[in-house]
């Protein structure tokens, strides 16, 4: 017999790990009447956390799961079971008083306590894991925040303006020009200091230039 065996007689109950009444009497050997009627004699010594009666509606959800892992149990019981912790498990042994209640009472015990490291490990994994995600959270918005500033910053302070070309030779200069310094809808030929700027060059002698139409 090993923990490992006993583990799946365990059950969750009123957010208490429980055994059985059967599997208990099972495991120590006896008859789960006679074990019964030892527990009742010696009631005295069972406070409410060592173990407790199950209602019908408990019942009716563990036998449920009984039957799906092990058919043909828990079927035919007239009154409704007790469950018992791992204190009242080791008080059962304690009163049974027989040699293979107290070595069987070793792995129950040990059975509990794997479980109980079981539900730690699995409690610290799921705190863990909501760290995680909210760590994952902070860092998508702060994302979408960059994302939004740097649009920002890539967008230009005025309309796009590009001009048509003053003639052949200053094509290259002025098609698909866009410069952000210059007021939408203005044009750089009516200013000397705009050619100026553009061309890179000053004009000696004020020129009047039209558009071909």
């Amino acid at each position: 017999m090993s923990s490992e065996a006993i583990a799946p007689t365990i059950y969750t109950i009123r957010d208490e790990p429980v055994v059985l009444d059967s599997d208990l009497a099972l495991l120590y050997g006896v008859e789960t009447r006679a074990f019964n009627q030892a527990i009742k004699r010696n009631a005295a010594r069972f406070p409410a956390h060592f173990g407790f009666q199950l209602r019908n509606d408990e019942w009716e959800s563990l036998r449920s799961q009984i039957v799906t892992l092990k058919p043909g149990r828990g079927q035919h019981r007239k009154y409704l079971p007790y469950v018992f912790t791992e204190h009242g498990a080791i008080m059962a042994a304690t009163i049974l008083n027989s040699p293979r209640a107290v070595a069987m009472s070793v792995y129950v015990v040990r059975a509990f306590i794997k479980l109980r490291r079981q539900l730690l490990s699995d409690a610290t994994l799921e705190k863990r894991l909501l760290t995680i995600e909210k760590t994952l959270i902070g860092h998508d918005t702060a994302l979408r925040d960059l994302y939004q500033k740097l649009r920002r910053v890539r967008a230009p302070a005025f309309p796009c303006s590009c001009r048509r070309p003053i003639n052949q030779n200053a094509q290259s200069v002025f098609t698909k020009t866009c410069d952000p310094r210059i007021v939408p809808h203005q044009s750089p030929l009516t200013d000397h200091r705009s050619l100026f700027f553009t061309l890179g060059r000053p004009l000696s002698h004020p020129t009047t230039y039209s558009y071909p139409r």
